[in-house]
């Protein structure tokens, strides 16, 4: 499962990198420029399976571990003050990962589905992603729907990050307090930069 955590961790990186295109206020010309060479590149639409299979077994890992932990223990502690040994979303990760799967459908829903039918229903005819993004983030409760599901991947990498490295057995004293100030940096960041799109095009702060 720490394995196709770094991988998600690092698709994160490249899908804020290209999004982040938006904000350069050319009326989307960058922007679907690198999403129209994404989408068209062999190599990366080969890579593009890879993430659905990262994913997928992300999804079925984590699955097993709650299946795996509840096995351990079926009769729960008569006193239990879980509060004093971890931290609320480090128990909530199951919770977390579901909320961020309804999100995830959604998502693809509104942007990834129109791509493809774009590009080999209607004979790759052109596809202005940009201003689909604008269309749908005119809706305030579809920015709203992001909104939550950016906060739950806030607190599941919050959590995520540190946990991949400590699975790896990367958690010696000396290491521990960088790898919590690199994912704190990271989760912050990411979650900032995926935040402020649909903010930014429903108040108009873009073109």
């Amino acid at each position: 499962m720490a394995f196709t955590g770094f991988f998600l961790i690092t698709f994160l990186i490249v899908h804020a990198g290209i999004n982040s295109c938006i904000f350069l206020n050319d009326n989307g010309e960058t922007f679907n420029t690198v999403a129209h060479f994404m989408s068209h590149n062999w190599i990366l639409r080969f890579l593009e399976i890879g993430l659905f299979v990262g994913l997928i077994l992300h999804i079925v890992q984590g699955l097993m571990l709650w299946r795996q932990n509840a096995a351990a223990r079926p009769v729960k502690y008569y006193s239990n003050k879980p509060e004093k040994n971890s931290k609320w979303y480090s128990r909530s990760m199951g919770l977390l990962g579901t909320l961020l799967l309804i999100f995830l459908v959604i998502h693809l829903s509104h942007f990834y589905v129109g791509t493809k039918i774009a590009l080999y229903v209607h004979n790759d005819e052109p596809h202005n992603l940009y201003e689909e993004m604008r269309e749908v983030f005119q809706q305030w409760w579809v920015v709203l729907i992001y909104l939550a599901g950016i906060v739950a991947l806030f607190w599941h990498l919050m959590h995520g990050f540190q946990s991949a490295f400590q699975s790896l057995g990367l958690n010696n004293k000396k290491f521990v307090p960088i790898i919590k100030v690199a994912g704190f940096g990271y989760t912050v960041i990411i979650c900032l930069a995926f935040a402020l799109m649909p903010i930014a095009f429903h108040f108009h702060w873009i073109s």
